[in-house]
């Protein structure tokens, strides 16, 4: 296993999917579904999640070099949405989703789409497995991937839990710890781009 590509891929994927700050907003969108309800919903929307950033990651490049885009651009394109992300993350407030009175399906939306497979999800996991250089980085990036939505299916059936013991206070906190790592991470990206763009002309 590459443990640089493991853990790269598993940072990134922990800040952009924050899965403690998703098991607060699952628990306000369903407060008084009963726990049967709860972990239906929580497991529907983890693998719907895990089925587009897999699709994505491994058939994304293909699919944009169809439109006639470099990974490269990709690149800086994807490491400016992610800096866009983490700003927000560090200097807006974060609101959460009200709950529905009425009982209706939040796995794919918002659940899925767009927090636990949103569009910076979705680009980082293009970048990631694009930038794999090996079957083995590719694997751990895989595995990566793996671990955090297990873990954010873990925080969501545990979110009553999680929300009395981290509260709103501590989860503003490390949002805004998060969006730092993830800005550096996305000015990775972009000088990336620019150094492989630079290196090819």
């Amino acid at each position: 296993m590459d443990i640089t590509a493991y853990l790269n891929a598993f940072t990134g994927f922990f800040v952009i999917v924050d899965p403690i700050g998703t098991a607060l907003i699952f628990n306000a969108l369903m407060p008084d579904a009963d726990n049967r309800s709860r972990a239906i919903t929580a497991i529907k929307a983890t693998l719907i999640s895990i089925a587009l950033i897999l699709l994505f990651g491994n058939y994304g490049e293909a699919f944009i070099h169809m439109l006639g885009i470099n990974i490269n651009a990709l690149r800086i394109s994807g490491g400016l949405l992610l800096f866009f992300t983490a700003f927000n993350l560090v200097t807006r407030e974060v609101s959460m989703p009200s709950a529905s009175k009425e009982k209706s399906d939040v796995s794919v939306f918002p659940l899925s789409i767009p927090l636990l497979a949103g569009p910076g999800a979705l680009t980082l996991s293009i970048l990631v497995f694009s930038g794999s250089s090996d079957q083995k980085a590719s694997v751990s990036i895989f595995l990566a991937v793996i671990s955090i939505y297990v873990l954010t299916l873990v925080m969501m059936l545990l979110s009553k839990y999680v929300k009395k013991v981290i509260g709103k206070t501590g989860d503003e906190i490390l949002r805004r710890f998060l969006g730092v790592i993830l800005a550096a991470l996305a000015i990775q990206f972009i000088y990336d781009g620019i150094t492989n763009i630079s290196s090819a002309v």
